[in-house]
């Protein structure tokens, strides 16, 4: 449905403006696709959210991983069903692991630890994660996001160490835990994505 609509509406703006080639099309396609896909997705993760009784937490969730999962990127689902369940399962399951999970003070730095390497080491081979829809070629652009996801992962393991709040501190360690799997090697290939710099250079 949603397709129909953006193809619609991308044939409506060719026909107003005729020098837009076929390429431009693509590129104004997903980008409909993107905006009007995100309308019903989010009215749908936070009704889940709700009826979970974690409608509030998954806001929190949302608001504070969105500069990591930004600067970092990670591999997109090919349809908007498996969008929806994906996305859900993300703020949902880390709004329900946050609340639900309480770790002992020696296992919270261990985990702590852990993250931070294990994200340090997947920003380095793969930050910023890109796909081949929108692929990151510039050098600086990338080299920017890669530092930002450093510093980002650096400070949220931080406040996850220093506050108080166990639920801000879980969402924090889950949260850049789940993010820096979904930017690995392996998160693309089970989900039969490409990073976007691979698709570029086999072109050439």
């Amino acid at each position: 449905m949603i397709d129909k609509i953006c193809e619609f509406l991308t044939n409506k703006i060719r026909m107003e403006m005729p020098e837009i080639n076929d390429e431009k099309a693509e590129i104004i396609n997903y980008g409909l696709q993107n905006i009007i896909g995100e309308i019903p997705k989010t009215f749908i993760i936070f009704g889940i959210a709700y009826l979970l009784g974690v409608f509030k937490l998954t806001i929190l969730v949302y608001l504070i991983l969105m500069p990591y999962r930004a600067f970092s990127g990670g591999f997109h689902l090919h349809t908007h069903i498996g969008c929806i369940v994906g996305t859900t399962l993300f703020y949902c399951g880390i709004a329900l692991l946050s609340k639900n999970i309480i770790l002992l003070d020696y296992t919270k730095y261990i985990l702590i630890g852990f993250v931070w390497l294990f994200g340090m080491i997947a920003i380095k081979l793969y930050a910023p994660a890109d796909t081949e829809n929108v692929p990151i070629l510039r050098k600086k652009e990338r080299k920017t996001k890669q530092i930002l996801s450093y510093l980002t992962l650096t400070i949220y393991m931080l406040v996850a160490i220093f506050t108080k709040q166990t639920i801000i501190c879980n969402i924090l360690v889950f949260g850049a835990l789940i993010q820096s799997i979904m930017i690995t090697k392996f998160a693309y290939k089970i989900t039969n994505n490409k990073y976007g710099y691979e698709v570029y250079t086999e072109a050439q």
